[in-house]
């Protein structure tokens, strides 16, 4: 379990870590470089899953070595998908990092939502709906592996 306390918040305990695939853990279908070492480390700590339209047909082979649960959703009404998603594990017991559109709600109703932008970009709502905005996925993850950063940024 990941335990944080954020000044001004109080005490988190998440879980799980839901993480979107394409242009949060990708580019172009090709898994970004440092992620498979960050992931491994917070997988001692949470429940890692990926959830993913899989755009580009190759998520379970690109995330196979990453040792977290993989789900495929269906084309149609993918942000409530996800954000179904996260409410069946209670969201205040996760943390979400996403970039798009279809991750906005997710971010939203996570515990810790954090959006990311890098070479594929960012949808705008994000920035409405994340907690955190990182320059991208290492960033991101270097917060959960160093949680003073993130108590520093969460912080009242």
């Amino acid at each position: 379990m990941f335990e944080l306390s954020i000044p001004g918040v109080g005490q988190l305990h998440c879980e799980h870590l839901l993480l979107d695939c394409n242009g949060t853990l990708t580019c172009d279908g090709k898994l970004l470089d440092g992620v498979s070492a960050r992931l491994q480390k917070l997988a001692q700590h949470m429940h890692i899953e990926v959830i993913t339209a899989d755009t580009y047909g190759n998520a379970t082979t690109t995330l196979e070595t990453l040792g977290c649960d993989i789900h495929i959703i269906p084309a149609a009404n993918q942000a409530e998908a996800k954000r179904d998603h996260l409410v069946a594990r209670n969201a205040a017991s996760c943390i979400a990092i996403g970039n798009g559109y279809n991750d906005a709600l997710m971010l939203k109703e996570a515990a810790i939502g954090i959006g990311v932008i890098q070479q594929e970009g960012a949808a705008g709502i994000i920035l409405q709906h994340a907690d955190i905005i990182c320059r991208d996925i290492c960033d991101a993850l270097d917060l959960l592996l160093q949680p003073k950063r993130l108590a520093a940024t969460l912080r009242r």
